[in-house]
């Protein structure tokens, strides 16, 4: 009897645990399932990871390696400068280059990683293998690209330096203030031609150059005719730029003030500012004091950078910018190249305005900036020559070293000519980079310089070694100009005997020394207000106007491979500096295409898609147009589609 209840006692126990293991399968199915939903969650996440680090691996190592490319012999301070410098003062080109250079390879590789990913998502050894694998090989690339970018740029010595004082300025300063400055009885006139981006490094071995081939042969007879402080060497020489002088606006201010532009803000960003460097003298200062009418010349908008307020604060002159041409109808209604105007127009209104001003009693200052030779490639005229192939930056080279040649032998045949010295000299050297790629790096770069019809002549004929600072007191002494001890700001009257700073001290000593902070540029520059330039950005926000414009594109052409892209400006306050197209038709926008469009004679603007640019994908095609306005702001137009099937 025991027997049997304990049989079925056991049996009852065995089919309790039998239905509770018959419960617990579903359970374990759905633990199961659920960490399964968890690891393809940790999958894709690390998925997503390992493609975005991938992409910002490639982005990183080819836009480091192609801005060191494009900015040759890159410094951290002119880094600092770019990454400052607003959107209009970029070349649109250099933008699309960027994108076809870095972009698209960094979205390729975001592609094919992804892809990888796919493929590999359901391999439980191969997926782990390939996310390490890229996570290592990405954060190796990015390790191996920041250094190299801090070798490069020497980046532990400019933290350094911007942490620590020198007494280099506070020590060689002369105001202009503090110097007794003679002016001749009868005073000479003033033409002071700035050359964009020209160097003497574009002549021939044989005359000095680093170049093959000269470029600029009509130039470097002038210099060679005239003066540049080579001695009795019959080569070129020329001053070396220094920090806070490597751009257009800080290198007039240096040639003009003996200073380096050295600021507490964006070097391009002086025109938030109400003073510029109120208590120093400058040139013009000293030619206003002397009586001088003085004017600036310049193809583009002066107002940027600072240029105006500069030029006006210091010697009141007038300014003949691209803006007042437009206003007093020189330049057809609408009319915008490049920057402004090309050199053709600056020439002719040159000539114009230098007649006018010879009419006058008073002696005159003519300062003129080129613009045609701005990197990158420069502005190529239709009367540019093309003896230098498809080297762009070479023909508008040759092309404006004749230009410049011949307005100075026109001046050489007017009258005034007799009273007046012609300075000629580069702004500062090019940062178009591969155009002096297969220079040695152990050949100096100076900017060109050119000295004609002075009133003096050099005491030392040996072959002098100055910066472009030194232009400031060495163009007073053309005009016959004697200086109480030869030196002014921290410039040498090169027709002297003094030595320069840079025969003294050494270039390297001089850069690294401007390279840290100083009691005297602190108070030189104790005026500039932060503030204002945010005040200055954030009105520039508020009153950008949207051009109203019109877009028309043609049905897809299956012969031809395209559809174009018309757009019409209906109205708008100011003026347009480009038209850009973007072109996309995958909801993400991962295939998106830019295109520049061109200005045809009746104003439109037209630019083709290609569909080779996506593959030939038929679908509905995304088109939005933006204006990148005088304001540098970029803004949406107008929008449309088109269909290719």
């Amino acid at each position: 009897m025991d027997d049997k209840i304990n049989n079925e006692k056991e049996q009852t126990d065995g089919q309790v645990f039998q239905n509770v293991m018959d419960q617990a399968e579903p359970d374990g199915k759905r633990e199961k399932k659920g960490k399964g939903v968890v690891i393809g969650i940790l999958k894709f996440l690390d998925a997503f990871f390992c493609v975005l680090l991938g992409a910002l691996a490639m982005l990183a190592f080819r836009g480091i390696f192609w801005m060191l490319k494009t900015w040759n012999n890159l410094t951290m301070e002119e880094l600092m400068f770019h990454l400052e410098s607003p959107l209009e003062g970029t070349n649109t080109g250099m933008i699309v280059e960027f994108i076809q250079t870095c972009a698209v390879p960094a979205l390729v590789t975001a592609v094919v990683l992804t892809l990888l990913f796919v493929l590999l998502r359901k391999k439980k050894v191969l997926f782990p293998v390939a996310a390490l694998s890229v996570f290592v090989i990405s954060l190796g690339t990015i390790g191996f690209t920041l250094l190299h970018l801090w070798n490069t740029l020497d980046i532990s010595s400019y933290n350094s330096d911007k942490s620590s004082y020198s007494t280099f300025i506070d020590d060689n300063y002369v105001s202009p203030q503090d110097v007794t400055l003679t002016f001749p009885e009868e005073k000479r006139n003033l033409i002071y031609i700035f050359l964009e981006s020209v160097e003497m490094t574009y002549t021939d071995e044989s005359v000095g150059g680093a170049f093959e081939e000269n470029v600029i042969p009509e130039l470097t007879k002038l210099s060679l005719d005239n003066e540049n402080f080579s001695g009795e060497e019959a080569v070129l020489n020329g001053g070396r730029q220094v920090k806070g002088c490597t751009w257009t606006v800080g290198a007039m201010f240096g040639q003009t003030s003996g200073l380096p532009l050295l600021i507490p803000i964006s070097s391009n960003k002086m025109d938030s500012q109400d003073a510029f460097f109120p208590s120093i003298s400058t040139l013009g200062d000293i030619l206003e004091s002397a009586g001088y009418q003085q004017s600036l010349l310049i193809g583009s908008d002066a107002v940027f950078g600072g240029r105006k307020l500069y030029f006006t604060e210091h010697g009141d002159y007038n300014i003949w910018d691209y803006n007042y041409f437009i206003e007093n109808g020189s330049l057809p209604e609408g009319y915008r190249v490049w920057w402004g105007y090309e050199d053709d127009y600056l020439f002719k209104f040159a000539k114009e305005k230098v007649l006018e001003m010879s009419q006058n009693e008073e002696p005159f200052n003519l300062t003129l900036l080129t613009v045609d030779t701005h990197f990158e490639d420069g502005y190529l005229c239709d009367e540019c020559p093309t003896a230098f192939g498809d080297n762009q930056y070479s023909n508008v080279m040759a092309c404006s070293s004749k230009k410049v040649t011949e307005f100075v032998e026109w001046i050489q045949e007017q009258d005034f000519y007799e009273n007046t010295t012609i300075v000629v000299c580069g702004d500062h050297c090019t940062m178009d980079s591969d155009y002096c790629e297969d220079v040695p790096e152990e050949y100096t770069r100076k900017v060109y310089t050119a000295i004609i019809n002075s009133a003096v002549s050099p005491e030392n004929q040996d072959y002098r070694e100055y910066l472009t600072l030194d232009m400031f007191p060495t163009t007073l002494a053309s005009l016959g100009v004697e200086i109480e001890g030869n030196r002014l700001g921290l410039g040498t009257n090169l027709f002297s005997n003094t030595q320069t700073l840079a025969e003294r001290f050494g270039y390297e000593t001089i850069e690294n020394e401007l390279g840290k902070n100083s009691k005297l540029m602190e108070e030189l520059t104790a005026d500039i207000d932060p503030k204002k330039l945010e005040i200055q950005e954030e009105k520039k926000a508020e009153e950008a106007s949207v051009p109203e414009a019109e877009l028309i594109t043609t049905d897809y052409n299956y012969h031809t491979g395209k559809f174009e892209i018309q757009v019409n400006i209906l109205d708008s306050q100011d003026s347009i500096q480009a038209i850009r197209c973007a072109v996309w038709s995958h909801e993400d926008q991962s295939n998106i295409q830019w295109y520049e469009a061109a200005q045809a004679e009746d104003g439109t603007y037209h630019a083709d898609a290609w569909a080779s640019d996506f593959f030939f994908e038929e679908g509905t095609y995304q088109i939005h147009v933006y204006a990148v306005c005088d304001s540098g702001n970029q803004v949406l137009v107008c929008a449309g589609e088109e269909q290719i099937q």
